[in-house]
């Protein structure tokens, strides 16, 4: 998919539908002058509704429907007749969005299965008819409710991809190599930094037909909880992997130390990620002089005591290391504690994200934005082209 075309971040108003009033109405027919209430009730708002679709990968349908808007219910009519029912409005979105506060930046509620049904903003009731409000003592009200007003808000709707394992580590790291080696994926790849701008999904097959799926995201600088670099965009997307794939280069002049400042970026984006269960592979193992196996193997036990986590040297061009870490990330994906993909969805900050946001659109405009030098430093004179036929 383009990266122009995968949207993830969109900002809606959305407002629901306002109840109908009440009717105040009075039966009149011949011989029954005085036939008492019979005012019918207002109709229901329509809801905001948020739907599931597993067919739907990206945002993009939403980005240029800045307000979504449900009808009113009508009004109540005579002889107890009910308004008409306002129509609801269904966002069809991919499973995984997130829903926060477009104000505050407050978690509201997410969408993760297929045909899951969230209501975001309730219609308001339809008002009661006179009818309801007679008694002995009052057979005459001449008065009925109105409708419930209606429910509006602006929301930020999030897309956090789903994904078994998500690969985490610097520019140029390898990352986009290892996930079109090891499945059909073809993610862009080049020896420049931030090859990748947005998120990667494959399929990587394992033994006897079992496969799990691999999210390649943008490569993580430090600082990026802080907005540098593209990290603050799209470290979301590994919120829901239940292994994280660490890669840091063989060329690193400090794997441990590398290690720990991504660790360190992802503590600050969201502490609950340092839960998930974690590998290290040491990518680019070809460009390292031939090392003997045994001693690759005490520099991994060494390194991964060091460290706390598996260790595992790879190279994506030669081959080496892949069928070791294919059954390193299979093993951790079918421990117990890993099958359960909870974490809690920490407010965002609102004025961060919508700078980010308001410098990618500026780069969008600066591409597509076309400038005419005849409008900039002249008017348009038309009596240089008279004469030569397109004016008559």
């Amino acid at each position: 998919m383009p990266s122009s075309n995968f949207i993830d971040y969109v900002k809606i108003y959305c407002r629901s539908g306002k109840g109908g009033a009440g009717s105040m109405h009075f039966h009149r027919a011949k011989y029954l002058p005085k036939g008492g209430p019979d005012g019918g009730d207002g109709g229901k708002g329509g809801s905001i509704i948020l739907r599931g679709n597993r067919n739907l990968w990206t945002l993009l349908h939403l980005k240029y429907q800045k307000h979504i808007m449900a009808t009113d219910g009508g009004k109540g009519g005579d002889s107890r007749s009910f308004g008409k029912d306002g129509e609801d409005r269904v966002i069809e979105v991919p499973c995984g969005t997130v829903v926060y506060d477009g104000d505050t930046g407050e978690f509201i509620c997410e969408v993760r299965d297929h045909n899951e049904r969230v209501v975001l903003l309730k219609g308001g009731r339809g008002g009661l008819g006179n009818w309801h409000f007679r008694t002995a003592t009052n057979q005459a009200p001449r008065y009925a409710q109105p409708g419930e007003p209606a429910q509006e808000r602006n929301v930020i709707l999030q897309l956090k991809v789903l994904a078994d394992v998500g690969l985490v580590g610097f520019p140029n790291a390898g990352k986009s190599t290892l996930l079109s080696v090891v499945s059909a994926a073809k993610p862009e790849i080049a020896d420049y930094p931030f090859t990748t701008l947005t998120p990667q999904l494959g399929i990587v097959s394992y033994r006897d037909g079992q496969s799990f799926c691999m999210a390649d995201i943008p490569g993580i600088i430090e600082g990026a909880a802080e907005g540098k670099g593209l990290g603050l965009r799209f470290l979301r997307h590994i919120e829901r992997n239940a292994v994280l794939l660490f890669m840091v280069p063989a060329t690193a002049k400090d794997i441990a130390a590398e290690y720990h400042i991504l660790l360190h970026e992802l503590e600050k984006y969201n502490p609950e990620l340092l839960t998930k269960a974690r590998i290290l592979a040491i990518s680019k193992c070809d460009l390292l002089e031939d090392t003997p196996d045994a001693q690759r193997a005490t520099r991994n036990a060494q390194l991964s005591e060091e460290l706390g986590i598996p260790v595992v040297h790879i190279s994506a061009v030669s081959g080496l290391g892949i069928s070791e870490l294919k059954d390193m990330l299979w093993v951790e994906l079918n421990k117990e504690q890993n099958q359960v993909i909870e974490i809690s969805h920490a407010p965002i900050d609102i004025a961060m994200r919508e700078e980010a946001e308001s410098d990618v659109a500026i780069e969008d405009d600066d591409e597509q934005q076309t400038i005419y030098l005849n409008e900039v430093e002249e008017e348009w004179d038309l009596n240089k082209y008279k004469g030569i036929g397109w004016d008559e």
